[in-house]
């Protein structure tokens, strides 16, 4: 029931738009700090600290993080540093404007697992919480946002290319045309 409240009520599409309009402003500063920081934003030092966080009698990162972080992720410290600076910037542009909203939730949800499993906490559980009532509200969650009128019209894009025509929507409106489907 809270799920099909979240999924289609426009009540909760209101309030999910203050919830994702916050996120994404966190999200857009935090990447905007490191696009504008005097050096380069360079990730190596933080996994490198995350794996040191692997150690001792109760370690704040699990073995297998650590090994992931060791074998894989410090080697590519540099596509790393590239995917968290601009997966920061575009989550939180795509939150902020309510622009393909689950796909930018689902990502900074990715990003908050990922530094909670470094062993960082600071305010990922709470963004993970609110993530996922921006992710389980789906389409809903952009309602009041570009997602209104971006989804329908690639929904008929897409459609098209396979040779189906848009519905109608009942009100005379085809979702090509504005119509919110979802």
């Amino acid at each position: 029931m809270f799920n099909t409240f979240l999924r289609t009520n426009r009540y909760a599409a209101a309030a999910l738009f203050f919830l994702r309009f916050y996120l994404g402003y966190q999200w857009f500063t935090h990447g905007l700090e490191k696009l504008n920081a005097p050096e380069p934003f360079n990730a190596a030092g933080f996994l490198a600290g995350a794996v040191g966080k692997a150690t001792g009698d109760h370690p704040a990162v699990q073995g297998w993080w650590a090994d992931f972080l060791t074998a894989f992720a410090i080697p590519n410290a540099d596509v790393f540093s590239f995917l968290v600076l601009w997966g920061e910037i575009l989550a939180g542009l795509g939150l902020m404007l309510g622009c393909f909203t689950t796909v930018a939730a689902l990502g900074a949800l990715a990003m908050n697992f990922a530094f909670l499993l470094s062993g960082t906490t600071s305010t990922n559980p709470q963004m993970a919480i609110m993530g996922f009532f921006v992710l389980v509200a789906g389409a809903n969650a952009g309602r009041y946002g570009a997602d209104r009128w971006v989804l329908p019209y690639l929904k008929a894009a897409v459609g098209s290319l396979f040779g189906r025509k848009p519905k109608n929507d009942g009100r005379g409106e085809t979702p090509t045309r504005g119509a919110f489907v979802g």
